[in-house]
């Protein structure tokens, strides 16, 4: 797992130390020295976890994290704060003020890799979601974005899973009038009652006599209707072993007895906050985003999804030195298929053609009709050589084996023209780059058909 990390902390040992432990772990990592630098780096960069110190002159931690959790831009950027404090109060208003989580130094190697981890396959999840909602916007379906996220006042619905009375009843004084709570002191019956009924939130204790709580973490994690629920750990003081083995597995967070009412309550909202906005851009992308965004024939992305998801492509590549590549495809002398089978021998083609194509791209492509027998498939961390060759591999696949037109499945041979291009190191445009593989494509068909042109960066 890899990622970008941003240090902030106004002594630069600390950050220096920091950066040791995390490049150790190959994550790359992004260092700001103040607040307002820390909030710009945030605003125009592509940050996964900010580490966070808290005591810094002009604008302590707090107020940072106050800034980049009340912007919409940056409001899904977990925060860690770090500090020598280790006020209860502090973790508190930490948390309030929407940190992720609170950390105390000296930070424990072990604590602070699986929660860096954690945060990170987090974060992933939250940025595929935004990046298919912001596609949404962009293609028009804005108002599925515009439905109202469930009020923070609607109390969230918490499943506690605990064998010892005297622990969930104190959990349960705890949360009263707060949040709506059913306890289960069997865990297997747990299991199965987080997979049907629509919580937000699980609390899963250690006190089992004779269950591994973890087993039932792993449980959660690995179905898919509690996959991306959230778990926080309820454990015993000297229990760090158990713990950092639960973040590892997945679990969001963990509280250590005995109990801060307050920081119980912070811990929860910060977790139920973060599943609803997950939850909404799931389902904001989800109900009709397919019908918006896919061609109805070949079931491959549209044009109109395309216009929309290609300069999110280029902007991420451009801003990660990465190489992308485009190919235009051509279907030859298509209009001949039309005259001599029908429209519905033509749509056969058409849906074979998108079959075999998407069998010949990798998932992280994107494969899309381009308009009538048009294709184009964008292809990120590809450079121009391989680009060519995966299509040249395309090519010939379609050349080699007939399709099978109309209902009496008739063999016919059927050829694609391929152009390529590829993103050049100096200035460019998407515009630029979907030029040269049309010029390419061109030079391809008059050229003799059959055959791939790739336009060098």
């Amino acid at each position: 797992m890899t990622a970008r990390i941003l240090v902030v902390d106004d002594i630069p040992a600390n950050v220096k130390l920091l950066e040791v432990r995390l490049l150790a772990e190959y994550f790359e990592v992004l260092t700001a020295t103040n607040g307002a630098d820390a909030i710009e780096t945030c605003e125009n960069g592509k940050v996964d976890v900010v580490l966070l110190d808290v005591m810094m002159p002009d604008m302590d931690g707090f107020e940072v994290c106050r800034r980049l959790k009340n912007d919409p831009a940056t409001a899904h950027i977990p925060v860690v704060m770090i500090t020598a404090l280790d006020q209860i109060s502090d973790r508190i208003r930490g948390l309030e003020v929407g940190a992720d989580d609170f950390l105390t130094k000296p930070v424990n190697d072990l604590q602070l890799m699986t929660r860096v981890k954690s945060l990170v396959r987090l974060k992933m999840l939250t940025d595929e979601l935004r990046l298919r909602a912001s596609t949404t916007r962009n293609i028009g379906i804005e108002e599925l974005l515009s439905r109202r996220q469930p009020s923070e006042e609607v109390a969230p619905r918490i499943l506690l899973i605990d064998e010892r009375a005297s622990s969930y009843e104190r959990i349960l004084k705890m949360l009263r009038n707060k949040m709506d709570v059913d306890v289960v002191t069997d865990p297997h019956a747990g299991f199965f009652q987080a997979a049907e009924e629509p919580y937000e939130c699980v609390i899963i204790s250690t006190a089992f006599a004779e269950f591994d709580p973890l087993r039932l973490c792993s449980q959660l994690r690995s179905l898919d209707r509690t996959r991306f629920l959230p778990i926080i750990l309820v454990a015993d003081v000297g229990e760090d072993e158990r713990i950092i083995r639960g973040l590892e597995l997945g679990i969001n967070d963990y509280l250590i007895r005995p109990i801060d009412q307050q920081e119980m309550l912070a811990r929860l909202r910060t977790q139920v906050r973060r599943k609803r906005y997950n939850d909404h851009l799931r389902a904001s992308v989800t109900q009709t985003i397919e019908m918006a965004v896919t061609d109805g024939l070949t079931g491959l992305h549209n044009r109109r999804y395309l216009d929309s998801h290609l300069q999110t492509l280029f902007d991420r590549a451009v801003a990660r030195r990465r190489s992308l590549s485009v190919m235009i495809t051509d279907l030859d002398r298509f209009k001949s298929v039309n005259d001599t089978y029908g429209h519905d021998g033509g749509d056969d083609v058409l849906r074979e053609f998108a079959r075999r194509l998407r069998k010949n791209v990798r998932g992280i492509d994107l494969a899309c009709r381009y308009g009538g027998e048009e294709f184009v498939v964008v292809m990120p961390d590809t450079d121009g050589d391989i680009a060519e060759r995966v299509a040249e591999r395309i090519r010939a696949e379609i050349a080699r084996t007939p399709f099978l037109v109309g209902k009496d499945g008739q063999a016919l041979e059927v050829t694609i023209s391929i152009g390529v291009s590829s993103l050049r190191r100096g200035p460019d445009t998407v515009e630029d780059l979907m030029k040269r593989a049309d010029i390419a494509l061109y030079e391809a068909k008059t050229g003799g058909r059959n055959r791939v042109v790739a336009k060098a960066a």
